[in-house]
């Protein structure tokens, strides 16, 4: 168990962290769902303020252990409620996974079942920093396809965010035996968007602190959409280094995005080791309830062309077209196609043009 003192202290860092954090404020609330899963991976962004968001999914798991000669059956529940607390970049998080696991010892013919939670922990998310503050350098290049969907190397430069959360444990855990009931956890999560396609996802956290076997832990994650934005790959490598316990571990999976507001999900995944081996799948969803609200502004505060402009013609009608292709998560941005540049170009061409018509006409000759 932790000292009174390590306690106290902790106390005091989170409260710093509550009272302190309420000065970086900035909005990045997006219309689309922006969900951690299929992924163990944990984004760098937050969900936005007032929106509550449910991550949830059934997975099951086939250990083998070469050492101790046994195997075991997982069927497990996984979930995460996340929700935008107080202002965009902060978000609270309770997650977890329920299992139960029906072992066998072939060494004697017994088996064995242990049903509790392998994972509860609620905890703070907090965006310190995110290199698309400016939303200049988001714009994408309306005159070349390739300057949109080329490495930068400014790209390398990520979002960053750190968190600070509690395990606790219910009774007899059998999963963590000797443990005390609460633990503590320190993340930094790391977001670089390396092209307008592909995500670039690192964290890592020290988990278990204040118990006899912390938890050192890295995720690197690498996400790819297609032109379809609906649809997504992703690749992952997890590496844990504890004395109870140590593994690394490769994911992959698809994702599906059916509304701005629900995600589907599937990944598989497996061990490199045999102390114990393990292949696992997982099948989920993500959905989003909206009570985000944008701050009024006042008609003098606001800038010229912020409320778009002049209704054009068919407006709606476009829009919705436009709606009923889909989009992508908060964070893929593809750009014009190469067939959008060409008009973009033509358009600008008819601009410049009249323009110039219109300057000629306005000429008093003598």
């Amino acid at each position: 168990m932790a000292s009174s003192f390590e306690q106290k202290n902790l106390k005091i860092t989170l409260l710093t962290f509550l009272f302190v954090i309420p000065f970086f404020g900035i909005s990045q609330y997006t219309n689309v769902i922006n969900s951690n899963r299929p992924g163990q991976s944990v984004s760098a962004f937050a969900v936005g303020k007032n929106v509550v968001q449910l991550e949830a999914g059934l997975l099951y798991e086939q250990q083998d252990h070469s050492l101790l000669n046994t195997q075991s059956n997982i069927w497990a529940t996984e979930f995460s409620l996340r929700y935008g607390l107080l202002f965009e970049r902060l978000e609270i998080n309770w997650e977890g996974i329920f299992q139960n696991q029906d072992i066998t010892f072939a060494n004697n013919g017994t088996e064995d079942s242990y049903t509790n939670f392998s994972r509860n922990r609620i905890g703070l998310k907090f965006l310190v920093f995110d290199p698309f503050i400016n939303p200049k350098r988001a714009n994408p290049n309306l005159y070349s396809w390739k300057a949109n969907n080329k490495f930068i190397l400014d790209n390398l430069v990520p979002a960053i965010s750190v968190y600070a959360g509690v395990n606790y444990l219910f009774g007899d855990n059998p999963f963590y035996v000797g443990d005390p009931n609460l633990s503590y956890r320190a993340m930094v999560a790391t977001q670089s968007r390396l092209t307008p396609r592909f995500v670039l996802i690192t964290n890592f956290a020290y988990d278990r602190i204040s118990t006899d076997f912390p938890e050192m832990s890295y995720l690197v994650s690498l996400s790819h959409a297609f032109r379809n934005p609906k649809w997504s790959v992703f690749i992952e490598n997890q590496g844990i280094k504890s004395d109870r316990y140590a593994d690394n571990l490769l994911r992959g999976g698809v994702a599906h995005l059916l509304s701005e507001r629900l995600q589907a999900d599937i990944n598989l995944g497996a061990s490199f080791k045999n102390t114990p081996s393990r292949v696992f799948i997982s099948l989920g969803a993500s959905y989003r309830f909206d009570f985000h609200k944008d701050p009024e502004v006042s008609i003098d505060e606001q800038k010229a062309g912020q409320n778009g402009g002049p209704i054009k013609k068919n407006s709606m009608k476009k829009k919705k077209k436009e709606k009923n292709k889909g989009s992508g998560a908060e964070d893929i941005d593809l750009g014009p196609s190469k067939k959008q540049l060409k008009k973009l170009k033509k358009e600008e061409k008819k601009k410049a043009k009249n323009k110039k018509k219109e300057k000629d006409d306005g000429v008093i000759e003598f």
